[in-house]
């Protein structure tokens, strides 16, 4: 986007309309959207926070936050779309960068075993209490907490 709009630092009037171009050519807009989530992704936030203590005054990550301001309101017009909020994605490339990650190829693998222990804790989970895999959501502490009393 910054390449095509000729900025490193778009204002938020360009973002919506390059946005909205975007959506007129039936592109998607990369980063926004999830498949279960309908709210901004957790992981988004999380890293939005740490950029914010750590590293505010960084371009891309500025544009990163423009973005954020603009892209749900106008996604949110279409009444096809179900989640206009941002992914990990939409921030961690921002992040990578910030701290010099610019081969493309390892945000991939860095995702996959991110993926990967994210499932390995669920699998431990699973053979200490004999529960099956879940989705992280739909497993809460106090669950986790009776079925421990209640096979004790």
């Amino acid at each position: 986007m910054c390449k095509e709009l000729g900025t490193d630092s778009p204002s938020e009037i360009q973002i919506e309309a390059f946005v909205r171009k975007t959506l007129a050519e039936g592109k998607v807009i990369p980063g926004y959207g999830h498949a279960v989530l309908r709210i901004p992704d957790p992981r988004f936030t999380a890293q939005q926070k740490f950029a914010e203590q750590y590293f505010a005054d960084d371009t891309l990550v500025n544009v990163i936050w423009r973005i954020f301001k603009v892209v749900p309101k106008v996604l949110q017009e279409k009444p096809r779309i179900k989640s206009p909020w941002p992914n990990v994605d939409a921030h961690s490339g921002a992040t990578l960068m910030h701290y010099g990650v610019t081969e493309y190829n390892f945000y991939t693998v860095l995702f996959g075993v991110s993926r990967a222990l994210g499932v390995l804790a669920s699998l431990c989970w699973s053979r200490a209490l004999g529960l099956p895999i879940e989705r992280p959501k739909s497993v809460t502490i106090e669950m986790l907490k009776k079925i421990v009393n209640d096979a004790s």
